[in-house]
């Protein structure tokens, strides 16, 4: 091998030290982030307008004998969105909730008061996020130091109407703290994106779990994306193939 394209700007399933001794160049693709930002609020309205059980369309029809209009829906506006890491993704994600007419809280262990005052946003400690928070949304990247980082005792601060959503790597959340806390109803619902194991398996306890929302990892699935990565990608390609790589990781 000479040339590994990935799409996006990072991915953890590469060893780039290993790539570097082996003379190997590794170059990524654009990415749009905007599209996880859409998906999030996608799954947070989703989860408080109960869509899961709700929804209906030509393609999946409800059986005549199913209800009409069987939950309650919650609003936005006067909640409390709280935002686990504020960076890129999470700093957007915490803006719509402002036009939401929401009050936003954030934390991450090196968030400052100055950068959480640009966003518009709150500071707060981690247990009052997770305490106070009507919907708690994850934002985090991948590393050794946030892998598990919410885990049983930050879901016990939940309180049993709150929803965690989580659109950004899975094992950011301790699955099987998280389905204790749904089964223990510490918390109302938790809407998913990612997971541990990708496709998720037929039987996988997520599934069976109550009060789970889940889509297949889409929140970078949009014909603007893919785009981005097929188009991108050829010219990463091309360039290698020039002698001039771009795009490269290191």
């Amino acid at each position: 091998m000479k040339l590994l394209v990935t799409t996006g700007r990072r991915n953890g399933a590469i060893d780039l030290e290993a790539a570097a001794a082996h003379g190997v160049v590794v170059s990524h693709t654009g990415y749009v982030p905007t599209d996880a930002v859409e998906h999030t609020w996608a799954l947070i309205l989703a989860a408080t307008r109960r869509l899961d059980v709700e929804l209906f369309s030509s393609e999946s029809p409800r059986a005549e004998a199913t209800p009409w209009q069987t939950s309650f829906g919650m609003g936005l506006a006067g909640k409390t969105l709280g935002v686990y890491g504020l960076g890129n993704l999470g700093s957007k994600v915490a803006k719509v909730g402002l036009a939401f007419g929401m009050r936003v809280v954030a934390y991450s262990q090196n968030l400052t008061k100055a950068r959480a005052t640009e966003v518009g946003v709150e500071l707060v400690s981690e247990a009052e996020l997770f305490a106070t928070s009507d919907i708690v949304t994850v934002h985090l990247k991948l590393s050794e130091r946030s892998t598990g980082v919410i885990g049983a005792k930050q879901l016990a601060w939940m309180r049993p109407e709150s929803i965690l959503v989580n659109t950004s790597r899975s094992r950011i959340v301790q699955t099987d703290a998280l389905i204790s806390a749904l089964e223990n109803e510490l918390l109302y619902l938790a809407a998913l994106d990612v997971f541990d194991t990708e496709p998720l398996p037929a039987k996988d306890r997520l599934l069976s779990t109550r009060g789970v929302i889940a889509t297949p990892h889409i929140g970078y699935v949009t014909i603007e994306q893919f785009s981005m990565f097929y188009r991108d990608a050829v010219e990463d390609i091309r360039a290698w193939a020039n002698g001039s790589p771009i795009r490269v990781l290191s």
